[in-house]
């Protein structure tokens, strides 16, 4: 073989390597990167989460509050009510 075939087969094989050495190379920060917005979505995931609990706990205090405030009022009513009778 000619010198030129032999160094024109160097270059091919120092391209290929290069070139799948950059593929890997992006591939795992691409991974890296994918893994670490799959960590920020499932953080935000379970905010999302903690915020529908607290909404659903929220509405059923208030509820609980409605319930006494109508409760106290109709106490006051009745002991008006008693007090206008006597």
């Amino acid at each position: 073989m000619t010198s030129e075939i032999i160094l024109t087969l160097i270059s091919f094989a120092g391209t290929v390597i290069g070139s799948l050495a950059g593929v890997f190379a992006t591939s795992r920060l691409s991974n890296y990167r994918i893994e670490q917005l799959e960590k920020k979505v499932d953080k935000h995931n379970n905010l999302v989460e903690r915020v529908f609990k607290l909404e659903q706990t929220e509405a059923v205090i208030n509820n609980k509050i409605k319930t006494a405030d109508h409760r106290i009022a109709d106490l006051e009513s009745k002991e008006k009510a008693h007090k206008l009778s006597s």
